[in-house]
């Protein structure tokens, strides 16, 4: 098997290059679907038989909070990847990650506080999911605070590696919190074995937001991983030669 391409990817100066390539392909997109699923969401789906329109906040909320989860498991799979193989690259990716990650557990958050106030008659209840979610928050900002506290960028990626591995057992946590626990947090109702229990009309919104929120989350994570290699690789050659072009 030829693994060239596997060992291009740690190139710094490839991937810099390939990510300024690729930005407009998932940004453009983006921006488009997330109008076009708010559209369908909040003026064409029908209102909920028992929410009424109080249910529309699920086309932030929901694919917010899966953003969340494939953020921090982004995270951390680059991390591990940066502590196996070594790989300055992987470990850029999980250091981009970390801040839009914590933004989308951030609008996660508040959402299904904003949602809870008339399902639940409080903004906050400790409940398993959103108290998991809340730790998976700390740990967004955990990382970053470990990263920014230690000067030598080596040692920060091998400490908050660690940390990131570690804490991705939040992750499954959250996941099948409502399965594991007696908890109030809604049952799934997209994500199931059989078939989703939402009409089309209220699905295809909400997977275009989820779709649109994934590619946008793809396009901000390689301008930050431009960013970051551009930190990390400022003595190189190369990037006197990118100056200079």
């Amino acid at each position: 098997m030829d693994w060239t391409w596997f060992h291009r990817l740690a190139s710094p100066p490839h991937v810099y290059r390939i990510a300024g390539t690729l930005t407009p392909w998932f940004a453009w997109p983006a921006g488009v679907l997330i109008v076009l699923a708010l559209y369908g969401g909040l003026v064409l789906a029908p209102p909920d038989y028992q929410q009424g329109d109080g249910f529309r906040i699920i086309y932030v909320h929901a694919p917010a909070a899966w953003l969340s989860l494939m953020i921090y498991s982004t995270m951390a799979v680059s991390a591990a990847i940066g502590m196996i193989w070594r790989m300055k690259v992987a470990h850029a990716v999980a250091a981009s990650c970390a801040a839009i990650g914590a933004w989308f557990t951030a609008v996660s958050l508040v959402t299904g506080m904003l949602w809870g106030k008339p399902m639940w008659g409080t903004y906050w209840v400790w409940d398993p999911r959103l108290t998991a979610q809340l730790i998976m928050m700390f740990l967004y900002l955990g990382y970053m605070g470990l990263r920014s506290g230690i000067e030598d960028t080596a040692r920060a990626d091998k400490a908050s590696a660690v940390l990131a591995i570690v804490g991705f057992v939040n992750v499954p946590i959250i996941k099948f919190s409502v399965e594991w626990w007696n908890s109030i947090h809604q049952a799934p109702s997209v994500m199931k074995m059989d078939r989703p229990s939402m009409p089309a009309d209220m699905l295809v919104p909400l997977l275009g937001m989820l779709l649109g929120f994934t590619l946008y989350f793809i396009a901000v994570l390689l301008v930050r991983l431009r960013a970051e290699i551009l930190r990390r690789e400022r003595s190189a050659h190369w990037i006197r030669e990118v100056a200079t072009a």
